[in-house]
């Protein structure tokens, strides 16, 4: 059995770069950094940040580039592949994932607010606060 399965949790790096491949095809490309932390044998606190390139096709792609920016934090969910090419007379290779899902993840603090073009903030919609009832439930009120 074979397996080629990348599920990464980060911030991107960079604003996405939309293009279309000659048959139409959307591709969305960014990288995304993990951090990591441990403890060495001398309990010194270490830190060390990888860096992954990101490759994402179709409707995935187009509403990638349309929401994410610098600093986003995302999930992306997909698969590992190494590309090679010839530049400048030598063979180059790039290990990227390319994505099958893309979860966005929460947005800066101020983000439940519209903004127009120029900056402004517009007034936040009732749909984005979740009005919850102040009742306690009775657990012998729910009908299963």
């Amino acid at each position: 059995m074979y397996l080629n399965k990348a599920i990464v949790a980060g911030n991107l790096t960079r604003d996405p770069e939309l293009r279309s491949l000659p048959t139409g095809v959307k591709v969305t490309s960014f990288s995304v950094a993990t951090n990591r932390v441990w403890y060495d044998q001398n309990k010194q606190k270490q830190e060390a940040t990888d860096y992954h390139n990101i490759v994402v096709f179709g409707r995935v792609a187009e509403t990638s580039a349309q929401y994410l920016k610098k600093g986003s934090s995302v999930l992306v969910e997909g698969r590992m592949q190494t590309r090679s090419w010839e530049a400048d007379g030598m063979k180059k290779y790039r290990t990227e994932i390319v994505a099958d899902t893309v979860q966005f993840g929460a947005r800066p603090a101020g983000g439940g607010a519209a903004s127009d073009i120029n900056g402004a903030q517009a007034p936040a919609s009732s749909y984005d606060q979740i009005d919850y009832p102040e009742d306690d439930i009775n657990p012998e009120d729910i009908p299963f």
